[in-house]
């Protein structure tokens, strides 16, 4: 297979641009989209692209939704941005409430990211065990996982090749493993009391809160967990009163069968960290989710248990009024994510008998698999990249996890566009 073959609409990098988590030197130039619509983006020059993966996880419903625009637009024309420690508006109200009860907890706070939403989650609990005056310092993390690039999210994720430069400047967390399992998987409950073993022990220092990524690990792998895990891990966390954090940065908004991957796991955190589909992927938002039980603990006479925090867009109308079109047309078709992984099913069971794969796994709209190597898997296992450029040869973009291939699509993707996508990744098996 010719990896270095020139691929329709590529241009040359451009004198003034840095694209994130590229080593420009090894890497292609990107390619250069004019449009796109629903699942399909359309370059400068070449044929259009389906998009397999929702462009990083977030176009939700597909691009260029003409719902969620023209309430952007209608927004646009009342109200764009206003200061929200002083002020509120409706999209925010109408917003808090949905979330609230769709979610179970209480209260939202605002800010910018999935990143940020996740340093507001771990600083709102650290000051909540603050506030009452208990120090509990220690947070427990799981091996592989991700929460970001800021500072704190950096410290509670995977110690890793991202984050490498920044080691002496994190926070210490104590972690556990993550007891990913797949299709014919049949070690997972030993994997997994390892894993509850080694909380308890961890969990006879008075801690903070545990995170972790609900079902599915994201930027981790794709490492998929049972249900049955999280509910032993909740009643454990539950009796030494340690706080959980829900990140459903990835996983919230139907992406795991259900329109939260908590709610499908049967698992009720303290706080939970939503962004990506959040907006429907049209505007940049992170929000917090947070119980009454905290919130109630920062409402005091006294300032110094102020959560003093804040963002300059917090609660931008425009990305509210996103969010609330975009719920909209998740509570209006329900089906579009409850019933997605049975479109997955089939393609899925096909391809895993190539002799090339391994470990399939399935979880709502999410279908992956690892390539057989003679490397080493992980991020730095540079099969990915081969089947990423026949893909992109053949009209499919997708953006492997080193050897880990995985299609993550928009609700809206047709069947005959996602049976191309498989056919695609089923050829590019037989090329490498």
């Amino acid at each position: 297979m010719d990896n270095n073959i020139k691929i329709s609409g590529e241009r040359e990098w451009h004198k003034n641009l840095w694209h994130p988590f590229t080593q420009i030197k090894s890497s292609y130039p990107p390619q250069h989209i004019v449009n796109a619509n629903g699942a399909i983006l359309f370059r400068e020059n070449g044929s259009p692209l389906i998009d397999a993966i929702s462009s990083w996880w977030v176009t939700l419903h597909g691009h260029s939704n003409p719902y969620i625009a023209k309430a952007i637009f209608e927004q646009a024309k009342e109200l764009e941005q206003v200061i929200f420690a002083d002020f509120t508006h409706s999209q925010a109200e109408r917003l808090a409430e949905r979330l609230s009860k769709a979610t179970g907890l209480q209260k939202l706070f605002f800010s910018d990211n999935g990143s940020t939403a996740v340093e507001v989650a771990i600083k709102i609990a650290l000051q909540w065990w603050y506030n009452q005056g208990e120090s509990r310092q220690q947070i427990i993390a799981f091996t592989g996982a991700y929460h970001g690039d800021t500072f704190g999210a950096m410290s509670i994720g995977e110690r890793n090749l991202f984050n490498e430069p920044f080691e002496d400047m994190l926070f210490p967390v104590n972690r556990i493993p993550w007891p990913e399992t797949w299709w014919g998987d049949t070690t997972i409950e030993s994997r997994e009391k390892e894993s509850i073993k080694k909380l308890e022990l961890l969990l006879e220092t008075p801690t903070a809160a545990l995170i972790l990524e609900p079902l599915v690990q994201g930027a981790g792998g794709m490492r998929m967990v049972r249900p049955e895990f999280l509910q032993q891990l909740q009643k454990i966390i539950n009796q030494s009163k340690t706080l959980l954090i829900a990140d459903e940065v990835m996983v919230g908004f139907g992406r795991t069968g259900s329109l939260f991957a908590s709610k499908r796991a049967n698992i009720s955190p303290d706080l939970m960290a939503l962004s990506k589909g959040l907006t429907g992927g049209c505007l940049p938002m992170g929000v917090t989710m947070a119980s009454q039980k905290i919130f109630n603990n920062f409402v005091e006479d006294d300032p110094r248990k102020t959560f003093w925090h804040g963002h300059s867009f917090t609660a931008n109308p425009l990305g509210c009024a996103a969010a609330n079109a975009s719920l909209d047309l998740l509570e209006n078709n329900p089906n579009a994510y409850l019933r997605f992984e049975s479109r997955h099913l089939p393609h899925l069971k096909k391809i895993a008998q190539h002799p090339k794969i391994k470990r399939p796994r399935l979880i709502g709209t999410i279908a992956a698999f690892d390539l057989k190597t003679d490397s080493q898997d992980g991020y730095l296992n540079n099969a990915g990249k081969a089947i990423k450029r026949y893909a992109l040869k053949h009209n499919v973009f997708i953006r492997p996890l080193g050897n880990v291939i995985y299609l993550l699509p928009p609700l809206c993707i047709t069947d005959t566009q996602l049976e191309h996508c498989y056919k695609v990744i089923n050829s590019s098996l037989d090329e490498i």
